[in-house]
């Protein structure tokens, strides 16, 4: 009896390092990757922040997250994708609805940062992931060029992998409500991620993930549809004539993308000189222009191009004024891309093509100059450019197919099963217009339980929106370029804040 009451105390102590071993162990992952301050902005995180890896077989995904200034436990966890495919979605963090503004006050400092009035982190958890890998600071550890070779579908899997792990990590807010959001490409990523998602709900994966609906801004999302709205929405903004767009229809048709017709690749052309110079992703906003070069004329059409609205033919030539700033690679798709599926050609790729460096009319040098800093890269827990290479808004760095196919089906299969889902569109971006997101989500036969209107933000009308059953809902933002938040963010805030507490906006 002696010996056994002598054991009690080392078993109890032994118990208690278990206990207190596991509690560490559960904690270890996101203390480790507690952001503590951030070159160029002095003063307290209104919240806290983490970011670093997580790692999915050789693939090392890396993600920031922002945790919400308002009711952590209780306000949704909100998966943020910008676009490409090849596109950081630190674009969104930087220049979009991220906790700080950035502002460039010297060509030889760093940016500074002050708060962001309008972060989505006012009423969200929200976090960010370079997907896949080889964008922005995300990367494989197999050196080979196939670790980089994926598609729509490999994607998919692999980002609702990071997802199953991440909230392993994060099992506090597993409980929360939960989206997926992104815009531009990511009219392709969201709904594939959340189908995948929504299967592994359906098949008891574990941990299981609390989806509640998803989220897309300026979305591709299928040929014939965004293909097909470029002259509608030319037409309608005053960039074309009545004599081009009566050309266009006749010679060609409603169905114009898929025309092989002489006559209409002419009528197209006109199309392309029209619009040639303009900036692609606001048709209100100037091109940004690098300082060092001088205007020249544009660039004249390509007989038998079909489709008139190629990267060259929107402005950019060896003459041209070049931009500096890559941001989206959304005139790859769907005008690039021979039928629904097919490899994706990148930004970097197409301008290569026009003797260029750069994409047209934006400027991408405070992110880049700020997350490529090596006292940035450490307080990101970032791995040096040694081992993920350099940070780029949008790279060519990966080999991407698209091959999911048109994205309509997805919609209508997540609709129905309950899944909310609000499809936005900035209503002067011609990159992917809101004609075609306004027809596709028509096109699905939903009944109208909220005919189109407009809706406010601060007194004023913010844009129009058009509510159908099965909580999907089509809203224009009045002004707004390609990346709603950045053109809008007030709005933006507004209509993302109701959308989420499910109010009517």
């Amino acid at each position: 009896m002696a010996r056994l009451l002598d054991t009690i105390p080392t078993c109890f102590s032994i118990t208690i390092i278990c206990i207190i071993s596991l509690l560490i162990t559960t904690e270890a992952a996101p203390q480790a990757s507690l952001v503590t301050h951030l070159p160029g902005f002095n003063g307290a995180f209104p919240s806290n922040h983490y970011s670093g890896y997580v790692s999915i077989g050789a693939k090392k995904l890396f993600y920031y997250f922002v945790v919400s200034e308002g009711s952590p436990a209780d306000d949704p966890v909100v998966l943020w994708l910008n676009g490409g495919p090849g596109c950081s979605s630190f674009d969104g963090f930087v220049y979009e609805h991220g906790p700080f503004n950035f502002e460039q006050k010297s060509s030889g400092a760093l940016p500074t940062l002050q708060l962001n009035p309008y972060s989505w982190s006012k009423v969200s958890n929200i976090l960010y992931l370079d997907s896949p890998a080889g964008v922005g600071f995300s990367y494989s550890e197999d050196p080979s060029q196939s670790a980089y070779v994926t598609g729509d579908l490999q994607t998919a899997s692999d980002t609702h992998a990071f997802l199953l792990s991440w909230f392993k990590q994060y099992p506090e807010f597993l409980s929360n409500p939960f989206y997926i959001s992104g815009e531009s490409y990511a009219g392709v990523y969201v709904p594939t991620l959340a189908s995948q998602v929504a299967t592994g709900i359906q098949n008891g994966t574990k941990p299981i993930l609390n989806l509640k609906g998803y989220m897309v801004g300026n979305g591709v999302t299928d040929r014939n549809f965004d293909s097909n709205a470029l002259v509608p929405f030319a037409h309608g903004m005053a960039l074309i004539s009545e004599q081009i767009y009566e050309g266009v229809i006749n010679e060609c048709g409603i169905n114009y993308s898929n025309s092989s017709s002489p006559k209409c690749d002419e009528q197209l052309q006109l199309v392309g000189q029209a619009l040639s110079g303009l900036n692609i992703y606001d048709v209100l906003e100037p091109c940004y222009h690098d300082p060092g070069t001088k205007s020249g004329n544009s660039t004249s059409t390509t007989k038998n191009s079909k489709l008139p609205l190629s990267f060259q033919q929107l402005g950019e030539s060896s003459e041209k004024p070049l931009g500096v700033r890559k941001r989206m690679f959304g005139r790859a798709w769907p005008y690039r891309v021979s039928g629904e599926d097919g490899l994706v050609p990148l930004w970097p790729q197409l301008a290569a093509q026009s003797n260029s460096i750069h994409v047209p009319c934006v400027d991408d040098t405070v992110a880049t100059k700020w997350l490529n800093d090596p006292a940035v890269r450490e307080a990101l827990h970032a791995e040096p450019a040694g081992v993920s290479g350099p940070w780029e808004l949008c790279t060519d760095r990966i080999t991407y197919y698209r091959n999911a196919g048109s994205m309509i089906p997805y919609h209508r299969n997540l609709t129905s099963k309950g899944y909310k889902a609000l499809i936005f569109s900035g209503d002067h971006d011609m990159c992917v217009p809101y004609t075609g997101s306004q027809a596709w989500t028509s096109s699905l036969g939903y009944k109208v339980i909220d005919q189109w209107r407009s809706w406010q933000s601060n007194d004023q009308v913010a844009g129009y929106l058009q509510a159908y059953e099965n909580n999907l809902t089509f809203l224009t933002v009045k002004g707004a370029g390609h990346t709603v938040p950045e053109y809008k963010p007030r709005e933006a805030l507004d209509f993302y804040t109701r959308w989420l507490a499910g109010k009517p906006i």
